[in-house]
């Protein structure tokens, strides 16, 4: 038909490309349903279903639901609690850290494992550090294998704050 209609000598592999490299739609149209559309559906019933009764029943939980106190490993490797529906998770380590000083974990802090190990969760591996504090360990590679190494790389990366703080006020 373009042929015909444009006096012209193009194959369909021709037509075909032209309209990839100009990245024209087939046919012209959007794949989009123009304004005031009605669906071939509409005002019909859903077979066998009550009058806005819905796909499922009331009560129904599906197959891969976890209750609360459930346990999980994160795409992080850390483990999390699920502690209320629906699905709301937190990291155990934080609940062990909470529940073992009674208050909340401060804004601004973070709760590291000393000794690298996710699944540690003895009450003495685990260190409230200052973000500020922890950015400086990541940097410089202060958190080790060992849990007293880690202190003493939380203590080095305190030192350096301070005399970084003293610099910039003096």
């Amino acid at each position: 038909m373009i042929n015909k209609t444009f006096n012209l000598q193009l194959t369909g592999q021709q037509v075909k490309q032209y309209k990839r490299n100009h990245k024209l739609p087939p046919s012209g149209e959007t794949g989009w349903f123009n304004k005031g559309h009605i669906p071939a559906n509409k005002g019909k019933k859903f077979p066998n279903m009550p009058h806005n009764s819905g796909m499922f029943e009331k009560g129904n939980k599906p197959y891969n639901y976890m209750p609360v106190g459930s346990e999980r490993v994160n795409g992080d490797g850390y483990v999390d609690i699920k502690i209320a529906d629906p699905n709301k998770w937190k990291q155990k380590h934080i609940i062990i850290w909470e529940k073992a000083h009674k208050r909340k974990k401060p804004a601004g802090h973070v709760i590291i494992f000393a000794d690298k190990n996710c699944f540690n969760f003895d009450i003495d591996n685990l260190l409230l550090v200052p973000c500020r504090e922890f950015l400086k360990m990541n940097r410089q590679g202060l958190i080790k294998n060992d849990t007293e190494l880690t202190k003493t790389g939380l203590l080095i990366a305190r030192l350096q704050n301070k005399v970084q703080d003293r610099k910039k006020y003096k």
